[in-house]
């Protein structure tokens, strides 16, 4: 390396502003070893704190992206674009979004991580059901993408190896909500996979990184404005996290509400609806990027019809048989289990849901065994929440709330406590923030 790891620490520490070739050595010597994890993690909190320069942030997504291989998808036909998220409880939009989108007529390439902080990962959703291969090769991705309209895959090892690293490590060293190396993360896989165009869902509210819309802004400009720097169309919504999205938290039972809201059933409707307009919103932009469509309006209709008419589903089965998934599982989501302990947390009187800490529901997954303490830990994903009611719903003292779903009944006590300090019902009613802030295209 021209440059010592500890002079780079140094120099970001200091506030000064580290030159391209300098964030190169880093991350070089973070992919072939020479950089350990503890200078890496002390690089990360001074970036924390100091932040970067638009263009230390380029630098930093150039040099994660050549840390190893691109996939060239030219040889599959169609515009190919892809949908990131910053994260949340209960985000399980993925899985219903990529098969919308492909039948739609979009290719989508959806290169995904696993749970970050109190935040859930689609790859960890999607191990959830029996058998399902979620470390495609080149080939595999590329074929299945071809075959089906849509491919979803985790990282692999040669696909940007230094974020891989750094991913894990900003989980487990509290320097996630920090937007360059949201940015540098979030666009290096993107460009890696071979994207086209990206459509980002950018999370704001208590239950986010990003808890203001100010702070929502300023990531979704730079995260646009890097992109485009590099040559990736992208636009962004800010949406509403302050709840969470759906009814369902955990892995297993998230993918238990996407199949409900995949195959149109009606139990869907109840606390989904935000789950399934926030799904469309993506899809329309995501077909307007992709000129499927002329207009966001043309968008939405087209995503509501594919599914209504049940082409989603259809294609969410293509993609789970494909990738080696148990159809029987899907087609019975019983089959899907779900921990033993169940207990329902009742509301202690009567009035208005004005307020859920989501980010302390997303420590208590943690708690259950649904996330991750450190980057080392197994997820469990048959433990998980279900909320009975959403945000501005009338409560009845002594109304079930929430029910969690535990491996130990051990368990149960310390958390039903936790969720006294979380929710909170009042006598007066508030106004429900709007599901969808803004969009930003430039």
């Amino acid at each position: 390396m021209k440059s010592s790891p500890s002079w780079i620490i140094q120099k970001k520490r200091d506030g000064k502003e580290l030159e391209k070739q300098e964030i190169l050595d880093l991350i070089q010597g973070l992919s072939d070893g020479r950089v350990a994890d503890y200078q890496a993690s002390a690089f990360l909190m001074a970036t924390y704190f100091r932040g970067m320069t638009l263009n230390e942030t380029v630098a930093l997504t150039e040099a994660m992206l050549n840390s190893g291989e691109r996939y060239d998808l030219t040889t599959v036909p169609g515009i190919k674009v892809d949908k990131h998220s910053t994260g949340g409880v209960g985000d399980k939009v993925s899985l219903i979004l990529a098969p919308l989108a492909a039948a739609c007529g979009l290719k989508v390439p959806m290169m995904s991580g696993r749970g970050l902080g109190h935040s859930g990962g689609t790859v960890d959703k999607l191990e959830s059901i029996p058998g399902f291969n979620i470390q495609l090769t080149r080939e595999q991705f590329t074929e299945t993408l071809s075959r089906v309209g849509c491919a979803m895959t985790s990282q692999t090892s040669q696909i940007c190896p230094a974020d891989k690293k750094l991913y894990a490590l900003r989980d487990v060293t509290a320097t996630v909500e920090c937007i360059p190396l949201i940015t540098a993360s979030i666009l290096s896989k993107k460009i890696a996979e071979g994207a086209d165009a990206l459509v980002l869902d950018v999370k704001i509210g208590n239950g986010a990184f990003m808890k203001t819309q100010r702070q929502g802004q300023a990531l979704a400009k730079t995260l646009i404005q890097v992109a485009k720097i590099m040559g990736l169309p992208a636009r962004a919504i800010l949406s509403n996290m302050n709840q969470p999205l759906g009814y369902a938290a955990g892995n297993a039972i998230e993918v238990k509400e996407s199949i409900e809201i995949l195959k149109n059933q009606k139990q869907a409707d109840l606390c989904s609806a935000d789950l399934k307009e926030l799904t469309i919103q993506l899809c329309a932009q995501m077909l307007e990027v992709g000129k499927i469509t002329k207009n966001l309006s043309e968008g939405r209709k087209l995503a509501h019809s594919r599914l209504t008419d049940g082409s989603a589903w259809k294609v969410f089965q293509q993609l789970v048989q494909t990738q080696g998934g148990n159809l029987e599982a899907i087609q019975d989501p019983n089959l899907i289990p779900l921990a033993p302990q169940r207990k329902s947390w009742v509301a202690k009187k009567s009035g208005y849901l004005v307020k859920m800490n989501t980010e302390s529901l997303g420590r208590i997954l943690i708690e259950l065994g649904g996330g991750r303490k450190r980057a080392s830990d197994p997820i469990d994903p048959t433990v998980g929440l279900t909320f009975h009611h959403k945000l501005g719903n009338k409560i009845k003292s002594g109304e079930p709330l929430v029910t969690l779903y535990a491996k130990e009944e051990t368990q149960l006590e310390p958390i039903l406590e936790e969720l006294t300090r979380a929710i909170e019902i009042s006598a007066a009613k508030k106004p429900v923030p709007k599901l969808i802030f803004e969009q930003i295209k430039k």
